[in-house]
């Protein structure tokens, strides 16, 4: 039964509730107490932590393994400033987020408020939409109009700024503008049919083809048209983002290792729902020949073509434009068997490199290992969050999903800290999976207070720390180019598990090589959330490229 009054709150949670909003993500906050009081009314969850920006974060992260909006709630002035940086990645990333500021009231804008800011100028370059509610009645018109900014086109944070009076304000429910329950519509476009069949054309032909496909695949729900395409092709295949798992790691096709060798020979690359950014060399050589030509899948067309001109571009859903160009593949397409081989050969020989030092059982810990052990312990549809700098780019090589959507990084941002508010998320959103995180000892610093927000809140996180005492992906480099290193130090051996246990969570310190994995298994039976924290070796240094970010 609708109630005969409602205050502004009321109005905005009886819309999320409608649209299938299960939790907000917030840190108290007086100006936006009326939506609290109206989502405890809806029954929606209420999840407070110890900062915004983890806030944000986790909306994020409810958005990624969900592929359902994340809802976060800031308070005005330092809670919007606070926010600012999750905003600013899920608007890197392509994530649907929406997120409610509050402001001061109406009456008092521009007479020096509290905590009064001008919250829409601040976020408008990074976010896809942001406006101000100035009546009550139509709160709920524009809570639906921001779920809607979030989720067409290509994805993305959208902010509305509610000023308190406003959200306060009671009035008669039938005044309210309240849109239609179709108001959010779901729509699946498909590229023009001859451009389809030119890619399907250019792909029969090619002689040395490569796939590289980004989180796109995961948003689309495209992992099995992906799959689908590439045995029918019989190409390598490469994955970043959340289409990470969208092949198994035993599937003959999946690379990881071989890229440089796979890119630097093809002749054909499909490029599917993932940027030509620095992590792909900006789409140019000597990582991507000058003569390779691009089949390029993703939402918008608008992004087709960044850094680099595709000969074929098809904008729409990635999962139905790969299925239309299987369909219109027609015959059996040439095998790739020698093709393939070569690039098996590289991917085979990178690997060899690693398993010596996976194996490693040297003190201090290499990072290989650390990560090995790690994988080893992990159910097979465990959700891993990244959170660091060379410690997530180990992982990376060895953390391989068997499910699109089951990794989380924080994206082209390079955001350190978002590991926490994603791992809130993630056990929130999938309570009966486990949930671990890979921290670097200095990622870990940023947001490590919320182990008293997952202890408070009983979400049984497993935080595995490979603490160097260092920013390494800093302090390396400084010291290759210049000799010495500043402001990339950290004090040795901080015991991040006695932390943890004060905060009710379990800590266990990890010295040697063979006490990783039952330490992680021990951490996993607790039922708390956990820290593993390991000290690892601070001499060894990751191998990096300019062209190339794992």
């Amino acid at each position: 039964m609708q109630d005969v009054m409602s205050h502004g709150g009321m109005l905005v949670a009886n819309i999320l509730k409608r649209e299938g909003v299960e939790v907000v993500f917030t840190l108290s906050g007086g100006h936006i107490a009326a939506i609290y009081d109206g989502c405890v009314r809806a029954g929606i969850r209420v999840m407070d932590t110890r900062h915004e920006q983890v806030a944000v974060h986790a909306a994020e992260g409810w958005a990624r393994v969900t592929r359902q909006p994340g809802v976060a709630l800031l308070t005005a002035g330092p809670g919007v400033t606070d926010g600012v940086t999750g905003i600013a990645n899920a608007y890197q990333s392509g994530s649907p987020v929406v997120i409610f500021g509050g402001a001061a009231p109406l009456d008092q804008v521009d007479r020096g408020a509290l905590q009064e800011l001008r919250h829409v100028d601040l976020v408008s370059s990074i976010t896809k939409w942001a406006r101000t509610v100035t009546s009550t009645k139509r709160m709920a018109e524009y809570t639906a109009m921001a779920m809607r900014q979030a989720t067409t086109g290509r994805y993305g944070p959208v902010f509305l700024e509610c000023p308190m009076d406003v959200l306060n304000n009671i009035i008669p429910t039938e005044e309210a503008v309240i849109p239609d329950e179709r108001a959010r519509g779901a729509s699946r476009t498909q590229a023009d049919p001859r451009e389809i069949a030119r890619a399907a054309a250019l792909l029969a032909k090619a002689e040395r083809p490569v796939i590289f496909a980004g989180s796109t695949v995961w948003w689309d729900d495209a992992a099995a048209a992906l799959r689908s395409l590439a045995e029918r092709l019989s190409a390598p295949v490469f994955l970043n983002g959340s289409a990470r798992g969208s092949l198994p790691p035993d599937h003959p096709l999946l690379c990881a290792q071989a890229r440089r060798a796979a890119l630097g020979e093809a002749d054909i690359i499909l490029l599917v729902g993932a940027r030509l950014d620095f992590r792909l060399g900006y789409g140019q050589p000597p990582l991507i020949p000058a003569d390779a030509r691009l089949v390029w899948l993703d939402t918008q067309a608008g992004d087709i073509g960044a850094n680099r001109g595709a000969e074929v571009g098809l904008a729409g859903d990635v999962g139905l434009n790969m299925a239309a160009i299987e369909a219109e593949l027609g015959a059996p397409v040439a095998s790739h068997t020698e093709w393939m081989a070569q690039i098996r050969a590289a991917e085979e020989k990178a690997r060899a490199k690693d398993e010596a030092q996976m194996a490693s059982d040297a003190a201090p810990i290499h990072p290989l290992r650390l990560c090995r052990d790690l994988r080893d312990a992990l159910d097979r549809d465990a959700y891993v969050i990244g959170d660091g700098g060379d410690i997530v780019s180990f992982g990376a090589r060895v953390l391989t999903p068997w499910e699109p959507g089951h990794w989380l990084d924080a994206g082209p941002l390079g955001t350190l800290g978002a590991g926490t508010g994603f791992a809130i998320a993630a056990k929130l959103a999938r309570p009966d999976k486990q949930v671990a995180v890979l921290f670097g000892d200095g990622a870990f610093g940023l947001h490590g207070m919320e182990f008293e927000t997952m202890a408070r809140h009983n979400l049984p996180i497993v935080a595995v720390i490979g603490n160097d005492g260092q920013w390494a992906q800093i302090k390396h480099p400084q010291k290759a180019m210049l000799g010495h290193s500043t402001a990339a130090d950290l004090r040795p051996g901080i015991r991040y598990d006695l932390m943890a246990q004060a905060f009710g969570c379990h800590g266990e310190l990890v010295e040697r090589p063979e006490e990783i994995r039952p330490a992680i298994e021990r951490a996993f039976a607790s039922g708390k959330p956990a820290v593993v924290n390991v000290l690892t070796d601070p001499t060894v240094v990751y191998g990096r490229s300019t062209q190339v970010a794992v």
